[in-house]
Parts: C-alpha cells; structure tokens; sequence
C-alpha cells in the first residue's frame, strides 16, 4: 500500500529466500528504504542484527503493542525482545506504540516493557459512532448469516474459530449466490497473499477467517463484520469487530450465536 503511494517501504516475512532478506537489510543499510517492516522474532536473528548496526533508525513503531503485555489478550514473549533494539541503535531513538486494545493495567506495561523514557499516552474511546453491534440468538446460524449479507451490501468478514469451520462457511455462501473464500493459517504464504488480495481489491465479497486473518490489513470500506464462533476475550472481539467501517461510514459487527 505505500508503495502505490509513492513511500520506499519494504517487508520481511517468513518465505522470503536469504537472497531477498540480504538485499532488503543491504538497502534499508544504505538508506534506500523509509520504512522497514519486521516481525519482533526477526529481531533474534543474527543477520538483522548485525545489519540494524549500520542503519539510521529514527523511529521504532510497535504495532499491535498489545502483544507484549502479560495482561493483553495475545501475549506473545518475542515482543519482549524489541527493546533490546536501542542496546544496538541508541537509547534516545523514540519509540511508538500503537494498539486498539489497550486497558490502563496494559498501557502501563507496554511502556515499562518497552522502556519509554518520557511517556505521553493518547487515546481515543473505543466507542465508535458509525459501528452498530448486533446480536442474534438462532438455531440457523448460517441461513442468519446468508440473509444478513444479502440485506447488508458491501465487503465483508466472517470470523470462525477453526480451518474447517471457515471453509464450510464459505462454501454455504457461495452456494448463496455470495462471493466468499476461506483464509487461515493452513495455507501456504502464498495461498494466503492471493486470496488477501482478492478480498481488498473487491474480486471477493466476503473474507470467512480464523484470527489469523487481520493484523495490519489496510481496507477502509468494510461494511461488516460478522462472528459465527466468539473468540476468548472482550478485547479480542473488539480488536476484531473494530476492523468494519474504519472510513467512518456506517458499519455492522454482529455476532450469529447458536442456541445449542
């Protein structure tokens, strides 16, 4: 995405050869690269390490900051590790952190975990005027789904808790006359990159995903997001829910809950 907008950016993810790892550390080194996406395990490697000694960092961002609390509500230990980066590029290079599901106890921790020198917090209500949340109680969860999404236009997700319950939802909505595909982590890299940008460029309606799905995805004009499966936290419903109408226009999060 910003590359089509005209920013030097790049990424390294799992599936890359060491090839294409080496040329995108040698051109962020060389300061051909604005921004340099990383996950925090990449942070452990000897080779981004070595390479994050000769670049000119200004920033740190941290996405998704949630990650590194133990109160969050997906801890994961390897963010732990982006603080060490400042042993390596100076202490006084700002860090940013960023989250949609943040409790006070979590913000506190994300700044001690982090190490911020001089802490500011800006926040905004999770309240979101233009998202209408929903809940139905029926014995047919997915002809509830069908009829929802044929009276509710526009891109859409569905959010179920295993592989096999997103395929089988998605083939209940194609059968419905609905453009629908099934995305998890079962899938190979490049599997899920297709079918990912299928989805944003409007090729298919409808996204039926586990949690896998989400982090980072950048599609303002979702209309809805739907739930046939609850996932384990109020947060992470949220953080889920939270990714229709992010253009500000009117939206639905809805939940189909079963009555069994």
């Amino acid at each position: 995405g910003l590359t089509k907008r005209g920013v030097s950016a790049a990424a390294i993810y799992s599936g890359m050869s060491y090839s294409k790892i080496d040329i995108t550390l040698d051109n962020a080194s060389f300061g051909k690269t604005k921004l340099l996406y990383v996950s925090p395990e990449r942070i452990k490697t000897r080779l981004f390490r070595e390479r994050l000694k000769n670049m000119n960092v200004s920033l740190i961002a941290v996405d998704e900051s949630h990650c590194i609390s133990q109160w969050g509500y997906d801890f994961r230990p390897s963010y732990l590790e982006i603080s060490n980066l400042r042993e390596l590029i100076g202490k006084n290079v700002p860090i940013i952190a960023l989250t949609a599901t943040a409790t006070p106890n979590v913000v506190d921790d994300i700044q001690d975990k982090l190490n911020f020198n001089a802490p500011l917090v800006m926040s905004k209500s999770f309240e979101r005027e233009n998202l209408k949340y929903l809940v139905y109680q029926t014995e047919d969860q997915l002809g509830s789904l069908v009829r929802f999404l044929k009276q509710n236009e526009g891109s859409g997700v569905v959010y179920a808790r295993s592989r096999r319950r997103t395929q089988e939802v998605a083939e209940v909505l194609r059968n419905s006359g609905i453009s629908a595909d099934s995305y998890h982590a079962g899938l190979s890299s490049e599997q899920r990159s297709t079918k990912q940008d299928q989805w944003i460029a409007g090729e298919t309606r409808v996204i039926c995903a586990t949690n896998a799905f989400g982090m980072g995805i950048d599609k303002p004009d979702v209309r809805s997001v739907a739930h046939v499966d609850l996932p384990d936290t109020l947060e992470a419903y949220f953080q889920e829910a939270g990714r229709a109408g992010r253009d500000e226009r009117p939206s639905s999060a809805i939940c189909i809950v079963g009555t069994n």
